[in-house]
């Protein structure tokens, strides 16, 4: 198995960046993608971004392209989501998420991001 935690969600002012982590521990060796996703009360889940082990350029929800920037680091099982100049439409549980084989996906438990206005 897979475990997943998040890190860096807090409350911010609009306009304001943060930097999210996520810590893969346990068989991380069957990890071949990461990705976020958010999630607000009462509303579905919603794909954030994506990176695959292979190298490829991260793919994301297309209204925060420019803004949110995902990277990986397969061989230290982390990722990041470093977003900026946030808004409050932003605040929401973002969720780190990662596919093993099998096609099976693993998710966090969520770290909280609040952005006022």
């Amino acid at each position: 198995q897979v475990q997943l935690v998040e890190s860096g969600g807090r409350l911010v002012q609009a306009g304001g960046s943060l930097r999210l982590s996520c810590a893969a521990s346990g068989r991380t060796f069957e990890i071949y993608s990461m990705g976020w996703f958010r999630q607000v009360p009462g509303k579905e889940r919603e794909f954030v971004a994506r990176t695959t082990k292979d190298g490829g350029t991260p793919t994301y929800l297309d209204s925060l392209k420019g803004r949110f920037t995902m990277s990986a680091d397969f061989a230290k099982d982390t990722c990041y989501l470093q977003m900026n100049s946030l808004k409050p439409d932003d605040t929401a549980t973002y969720f780190c998420a990662v596919t093993v084989g099998g096609g099976v996906t693993i998710w966090g438990r969520g770290t909280q991001v609040t952005v006022s206005s």
